[in-house]
This record gives C-alpha cells, structure tokens and sequence, in this order.
C-alpha cells in the first residue's frame, strides 16, 4: 500500500510531466511559425519593486507594472523583464513565520539582522519573488521564466549567445514572460568586482545587465524604472528641469556637466550615475532607453510610446545642438523652450489640456505627505528666521492641498481658448473674427507662498501660455516637489509641452529674465511692496499686479450690529497674513455715540487681535480706547492679527479716508441703506467693493474663476482677482475668398459692418 504522502508526490510529477509536456508542444508550434515581434525590456529598481520600509514587496505598484506589461504583450510586444527586489523579499520572508508573512509576527530578533549578508536575503528572497510574478501574471493568461546571471554569463561569448538563444526560445513560445536577475545570493561585494566590459561598462548592478542584455537580444527599447523622474540638468530642488529627450552627440555633454547623486538605497546598489552609463552603452548598441519614474501612473504604457510620454529618453538618432550654454545663453534658451513649449499647450486639444489639470489636481492629494514633508523642511529651517505672518503664508496644509485640487479641477470643466469674442461681416463673403488666445510667456515672481504654485500652474496650463516661476528660497522644497508634480501631470498628456512651465532658481536668472521683454510678454510679481517696486523699476516687460493690500471695512450708522460683528471677525481672522484681509476698520460717529463700537472691539479682544486707535477716535475720551496704542499712519498692511480703527463723520468721509490712504485692493462698506451702499461702490476706487460681505471674499477661487494669479490694482487690461480671463488676449481673424482693399474702392464690395456676435 503506499502512503497518503506517496500518492501525492505522484500526483504532483504526473501534474509536471503533463504542464512539462504542454510547454514542450507549445514551444515547437511557436518556433516552427514564429513571427518578428518588437521586443521591449522592462528592468524594475529595487526604489519600485520594494516598500518603502525597504523590507518586504510594493504589492499595489507591481500589480499595476505587471498589468501594464501584459498590456504591452497583447498589443504584440516581446516583453522581457529585469527584476531587482529579491533581497527586500528575503528581508520580509525572513522577518516573518509565514510564506507571505503579511500578518505574522517577526521570528528574527533584531538583534541578528545585521549578521545576515545581503547575499543569505537573496537566496531566500528570489524563490518567493518568482512565486508572486507567476501569480501576478497567470490572471492575464501568461507565465514566467526565471534567468538568473551573474557577470561572467555576459562577458563570455558562448555564454553570452546561449543566453540569447534560450531567449529566443522562451519569447518564441509567446506565453512566457522572461524575468532576469543578478544572481545575488553569490554576487562579489563591488568592490573585487573586475574591471569594465571592453572598457566601456562595468557589470555591477541589474542597469548594466539590462543593458547588455538588450544590446547582446536585440530589443527595441530599454525602460529603466526607478524612484526618478529622469534625467536632470541639475538639482531638481535647485532649479534642474528634466531633460526629455538626450541624442547621441550630447551624451558626453552629459557626463561631463551634470553631477549624478550616486547614493543608493539599502536594498540596491544603482544609482543615477549607473542608469545613465547603461542607457549610453545601450543607446550606442542600437538600443533605445528611457529612464523613467516607476511611482508614476502608466508610467511603462507612457515610456513605451512611439513619442515617449514619460521620463529621459535616450535617442539612438544623432541630434545636434548642446544642453547648456553660458549662464544668460541658457536662461534665454530655457525662456524660449518654455515660449516653444506654451505653443505646444496652447495647440492641444482642450481635453489634453483638461487631462492634464485634473492629474495635477489627484497628484496633490496623492503625494499630499511627501508635499507636507518636504514643506515642514522649509518651515523648520525658517523658524525664528522669519516673521511669524511669513511663516504662516509658508505653511501648507492638507485643507490647503484640498482646495487647491478643487480649483483644478474647477478649472478642467471649461475651456477658454479659441473662444469667439466677437463676429462682425466686413461686407460680402468677408468675415472677421476676434478669438482668445494665450498672452504668451509669463514670468510670475512670489514670495513665500508655495500654494501660489500650483495656482499660477493650473492657470497657465488652462490658457495656454508659458510659465517662468521664481519662488522664495524659503520654500525651496515646497516649490520644488509642487514645480515635479507639475511636469509630471504635463508629460503624462502632452511632452511636447514639458517645457512650458519652468522653475528658475536664483536671483541672478531673474535678473536676467528681466531684461527678455523681446521674449517675456508680461511680469507678475506677488510679494511685498519693494518687490513690486523693484520689478518695476528694472525691467521693460509689463507689469500687473498690486503693491500692498490695505483693506478697509467701514460699518455706517444704518448697520445689522451683530452682521457687522461677523464680517469684521472674518474679514479680519479667517486668514491675516493674506492680502484681502482688513487692516482698518472705519467706524461711523454714532456707533460711537451709542456704544455700539463697544461690542466691536470687545468681539476683536475676543479673537486675539490688537487694535490701534486712530488719532480722531483717541481724542473722543471713550473709557474703552484708554491704554490702546495709538497710530497716524494708515498706510499700513499688518498681515498678522492686527488692525487700525478711526472714527469718521459719514460714507462720503469714509472714502475720503480709503482713496487717502488705500491700495485699491478691496473694500466693504456694512450698512442696510441701499443708497449708501450705491454710493459707496460707486465713488470708491479700488478693484473689488463689496456689501454686507467679508474682504475674503477677494479671491480667485471665491470668485468662480478657479485660481488666480494674483490680484491686480492696476487698470490696464486686468483688475481684481486675476484668473483665467486675465492671462488671454485676443486675435483677429479675417475670412475671406480674395477680398482686396481694391475692390471697395471699385464699387465691387461695399462695407457693411453687420456686428453678428
């Protein structure tokens, strides 16, 4: 009798020989009728395959790059991968009692990990990691084959063409999905590694196996996915821009002007300086490669496009032309590429460009903790170096985050672009048109606050124009992870247009930029009153914008008290350090008469704000000003919990005092009179007034326009909250079918100037 045990084990082999079987016949009809299909290779670094704890497996991102890849074999692709992540799978198997080990609890005390070698990891590791590929991809019909190599399998010529050959063989069979490895359970610690391939390129890590592997089997395109989003004319928290495309001729400019962080992760030994190597070696084979950002969405399906949407890629074709000039060659070229690539926006289809919106608007509620990370950085650093009210405009916040993803997609749902403004016949068959368009290249100067990124980003995306951004060195990791997401929702719709938004990093280049008026069609600076003042007086380039914002609420006698309460609470506290905030609240004589100024101030105590009397109000011997500071100057934008109040005679003393001593930004006038409310709005001003409502009101988003660019008190062009319609111009278009001025003077046409729009 034979055992229960017995019995399956024989099951088991009949099983394997039957599969065995299977694939034998599979792989012979395949290779008698095999036909050429492009071969893609896929090499995954450990940043993507393994969690961020570094000890255990992504499951959701490798789920989604296993898709994708099935994606790819369906469309008839060849689709070869190359794998790190055995050693953080071995970190994880080894930590736990079971297979998974997803809930079990850790069986290797601490204490010994740093006895274990990387090696023991791997050779633990590799077995579980190819358990979970065939899982994965047996739900899309496809099975697996394991090649694990070491250095010597691609330096040796036999070695090397039986590689080849078995590949062949498997890619033949047109089920499996080959997946290489470096052997890392026997790998030489780099350091007695040999020397470099013929001299040209060291077999270290899975990049350099990646690439001669594509080289030594003929594949079409190499991807390299890591933790990047490509390759980087610098640091990108330094101002680096990505560089989409690198050709044959301006590889060694490359290696010789950019400086690669080489720092690697505990769990895998690549760096950038390793991925740009391999994609050179192979780029000279014949191969293409991207480099490409794994944590991206569809970033395979992206990188493997005929016009690469995501990541660097490198071009086997020879291109002329350097990265980089002299300093003020390359901010100009930098200037024009974003003017090139506004062009490329503006010719989008508006759903290319509302796709593009809406994935900015899901990125910052998916990176909202690394967004948050990197801006506690810059607050911490800043802390007791700046004013508490530029801390406060520094900070940013998951409500903040929220709602500025609402304005995005707010601004996604209509397109304002191409849009008809008016239509008038000339006369006879000869019509003319005045259409929006984008105002072209716009440099934006702000100080301190990065959720003005975005903002300004989504605008400009919207309309069409090109966006040079200079922000404060105080959030230089804020503006820098916020200016990434950015790139990454252009690339992922539109790459001819990945240089229309570009983040410049110091004051030398704004100097520069300054004097482009022949490149740079408008200025927006956002800041303090000497920057405006600054831009101005240093440049030829238009500018819109405001200087201070000195808001005032005047309360008339015919008030609702507890109205006037509230709005003065929120004009005042809902945010202090913006600039539609009020700084002086004017007061109607007989609210002091009759105390009901009493019930104001004692509500502004309440809320922590500090009042300062105004000199009229000071003399008028009210029990309830005696001890409070005292001010002649009105002309003064507190931005923290502070405020000035004065007493006037009535509303037309009360716009006496605002066009005295304003900014024209916004005013409120409370009162239940409409008359006075129609004069008030009347003889002030300023760009927003307002009744019976807060000054917070004076806003972008407020206002339905879905961002603003900032607010401007000029009068030229725009006014008030700046959103979309104040970034478009116009165009004339004239349709006609061989109109000449001739002909009217002939008597052959006539004008008739039928307006018809």
């Amino acid at each position: 009798m034979l055992s229960a045990a017995s019995k399956a084990r024989g099951s088991l082999l009949r099983l394997h020989s039957t599969e065995m079987n299977r694939s034998f016949i599979q792989a012979k009809m395949f290779s008698s009728s095999a036909i050429s299909r492009p071969r893609i290779m896929l090499k995954l670094g450990t940043a993507v395959v393994t969690r961020s704890d570094e000890c255990g497996i992504a499951l959701g991102r490798l789920a989604s790059i296993v898709e994708q890849v099935a994606e790819l074999h369906s469309r008839g692709n060849d689709v070869i991968m190359v794998t790190s992540g055995a050693i953080g799978y071995g970190k994880q198997r080894l930590a736990n009692r079971t297979g998974m080990g997803l809930l079990a609890q850790p069986s290797v005390e601490e204490s010994k990990w740093a006895a274990i070698k990387p090696q023991a990891y791997a050779a633990h590791g590799q077995s579980g990691l190819m358990s979970l590929y065939e899982i994965m991809f047996r739900q899309y019909g496809l099975s697996t084959a394991q090649i694990l190599l070491h250095a010597q399998d691609l330096e040796e010529g036999p070695r090397r063409e039986r590689l080849a050959a078995t590949m062949d063989d498997l890619l033949h069979m047109q089920t499996v999905i080959p997946i290489v490895n470096e052997n890392d359970a026997i790998v030489v610690p780099e350091a007695q590694q040999g020397g470099d391939l013929r001299g040209i390129l060291s077999i270290s890590d899975n990049d350099s196996i990646a690439a001669v592997a594509a080289a030594e089997m003929k594949v079409k395109r190499l991807v390299l996915l890591s933790d990047v989003d490509g390759v980087y004319t610098g640091e990108p928290t330094n101002g680096g821009v990505l560089i989409p495309r690198i050709s044959k001729g301006q590889c060694q400019e490359v290696m010789d002007k950019i400086s690669f962080d080489s720092q690697t992760t505990r769990v895998g030994r690549g760096g950038m300086m390793s991925k740009v190597k391999a994609a050179m070696y192979a780029q000279e084979k014949g191969v293409e490669v991207v480099i490409a950002n794994g944590f991206n969405e569809n970033c395979l399906l992206g990188a493997a496009k005929s016009q690469v949407s995501h990541g660097t890629f490198f071009d086997t074709k020879n291109g002329e032309g350097a990265l980089f000039g002299n300093a003020e060659e390359d901010i100009k070229s930098q200037a024009k590429k974003a003017r090139d690539g506004g062009r490329a926006l503006a010719q989008a289809s508006p759903e290319t460009r509302s796709k593009i919106l809406n994935r900015l608007a899901a990125l910052l509620i998916e990176r909202k903790e690394e967004i948050l990370s990197e801006n506690s950085k810059d607050i911490e650093e800043h802390k007791g170096k700046l004013a508490q009210t530029l801390l406060d405009r520094l900070k940013l916040s998951e409500p903040k985050l929220e709602s500025l993803a609402q304005g995005l997609n707010q601004l996604a749902k209509e397109d304002p672009l191409d849009k008809t403004l008016s239509k008038m016949k000339i006369a006879e068959g000869l019509t003319l048109v005045k259409k929006t368009v984008p105002i072209g290249v716009l440099l934006i100067i702000f100080e301190s606050r990065p959720d003005a990124l975005p903002q300004i980003a989504g605008l400009s995306i919207a309309s069409g124009n090109a966006l040079l951004l200079k922000g404060g060195k105080e959030a230089q990791r804020s503006n820098a992870i916020l200016h990434s997401l950015v790139q990454e929702a252009i690339a992922s719709e539109c790459r001819d247009a990945i240089h229309s938004c570009h983040l410049v990093s110091g004051r030398d280049e704004v100097s520069s930029l300054l004097k482009m008026a022949d490149v740079i069609d408008l200025c927006i600076p956002r800041g303090s009153n000497d920057l405006v003042q600054h831009i101005q007086n240093n440049t030829k380039i238009p500018v819109m914008g405001h200087a201070d914002g000195i808001c005032h609420v005047y309360v008339d006698t015919d008030c609702d008290l507890e109205m006037a309460i509230n709005i003065i609470r929120d004009s005042k506290t809902d945010y202090p350090a913006a600039c539609n905030a009020m700084e002086t609240l004017l007061i109607h004589k007989n609210l002091v008469d009759d105390k009901r100024l009493v019930s104001i101030l004692d509500s502004l105590k309440e809320a922590g704000v500090v009042v300062n009397v105004g000199k009229r109000l000071a003399n008028m011997g009210l029990t309830e000003v005696q001890g409070l500071a005292t001010t002649n100057n009105y002309h003064v934008e507190y931005g923290c919990l502070e405020c000035t109040v004065e007493v006037v005679d009535d509303v037309k003393d009360a716009v006496s005092h605002i066009q005295a001593n304003g900014s024209e930004h916004t005013e409120v006038v409370i009162t239940q009179d409409e008359k006075i409310a129609d004069f008030f709005s009347k003889a002030v001003d300023s760009a927003c007034v307002f009744h019976n409502s807060s000054s917070r009101f004076s806003d972008g988003f407020r206002f339905g326009l879905g961002a603003e660019v900032g607010i401007s008190t000029a009068r030229i062009h725009a006014r008030g909250p700046v959103g979309i319609d104040g970034l478009l111009t116009a165009k004339w278009v004239l349709d006609g079918q061989g109109h000449t001025v001739a002909d009217f003077s002939t008597g052959k046409y006539e004008y008739v100037h039928e307006k018809q729009v």
